[in-house]
């Protein structure tokens, strides 16, 4: 299939861009991630003309509107590299990016949390880069995250899934804005959708089921929004049980009794943090393929992500 597009700050890729001339590599990004995506490198300083090495650069000020401060000579370079960002993330409007990967604590890259220095010299932790925070106003659907907190399990999986669906999403919209399109996503990614908000699923549906007796666009419009809001909450151990019981009971006809308890076990087993989410999907998968089971062939939750990423293996 054709590869997703992301964006990604181009020190984790192992570029020497940074201000001291080093990188940030990030292995799984490169090396595991990068297999299954193609990226699209960006860095703020470099590309906004500061060179490398550069002295180096801080955040300073109002939080909420700081200034971008060189740290020796406390030059301001805030107006030079906002006016290159609005001009950037335009260009990225036609690059069909499917989500951006930040370098954490970077004064233009930094996605969260980042250090806002104070008259008095005094950091606070609450800022975000200049460039990151353009980005994130100008494609506010786009999932988005920072290579520290990839390191996370969950965080990691959340995200990778967030990417997917959003790739899925624009890719049905592509395929034609018809309300049989609407409910052929619907209906693959019912259980996924499930897994992250059972309420915005409930809402969701209700759209779906009075799509035909409303403008197409504004159906569109508050299904883009209820689903981007759902699977930015994170999959609990809670709501993934739930949607295994339920996909269970498609097989009520077909387990026998020993099947039956074996996958209840298995189950209560990732229930009880004994094993990881891959074992009861990997089992289930097992079932559909056994008794052809055609709803669930269809279900994304079951198959979100290439298994070679092995997201599921520690969640």
């Amino acid at each position: 299939m054709e590869k997703i597009k992301l964006g990604i700050s181009k020190c984790l890729l192992g570029e020497n861009v940074r201000y001291n001339g080093g990188h940030a590599l990030d292995r799984f990004l490169r090396d595991t991630l990068g297999r299954y995506v193609t990226y699209l490198p960006v860095c703020p300083e470099v590309e906004c003309g500061f060179g490398v090495p550069r002295e180096s650069m801080r955040l300073e000020g109002d939080t909420k509107r700081p200034r971008l401060v060189t740290s020796r000579t406390k030059t301001d370079m805030t107006d030079r590299m906002l006016n290159w960002a609005a001009g950037r993330v335009k260009e990225l409007e036609g690059e069909e990016l499917c989500g951006f990967v930040f370098k954490k604590d970077s004064p233009s890259s930094g996605m969260e949390r980042v250090r806002v220095y104070s008259d008095r010299g005094i950091p606070a932790k609450n800022g975000v880069g200049l460039f990151a925070r353009a980005f994130m106003d100008h494609f506010p659907l786009l999932p988005v995250e920072e290579e520290g907190r990839l390191h996370d399990p969950g965080l990691r999986e959340n995200f990778i899934e967030r990417v997917f669906i959003y790739w899925n999403w624009r890719d049905s919209l592509k395929k034609g804005r018809e309300v049989k399109h609407l409910v052929d996503f619907h209906t693959r990614h019912k259980y996924l959708i499930m897994a992250h908000s059972p309420k915005h699923l409930s809402a969701m549906g209700k759209i779906v089921a009075g799509a035909k007796d409303r403008p197409f666009d504004e159906v569109i419009t508050d299904y883009q929004e209820l689903l981007i809001e759902a699977m930015r909450l994170k999959a609990s151990v809670k709501k993934n049980v739930n949607v295994l019981h339920h996909i269970m009971g498609y097989f009520k006809k077909h387990l026998s009794p020993d099947e039956k308890r074996e996958l209840l076990d298995v189950i209560e087993h990732y229930h009880s943090s004994y094993v990881p989410l891959v074992v009861p999907v990997t089992l289930i998968n097992h079932y559909v393929r056994k008794y052809d089971e055609p709803y669930l062939k269809s279900q994304y939750y079951l198959n979100p992500h290439p298994v070679e990423l092995q997201l599921r293996n520690h969640v």
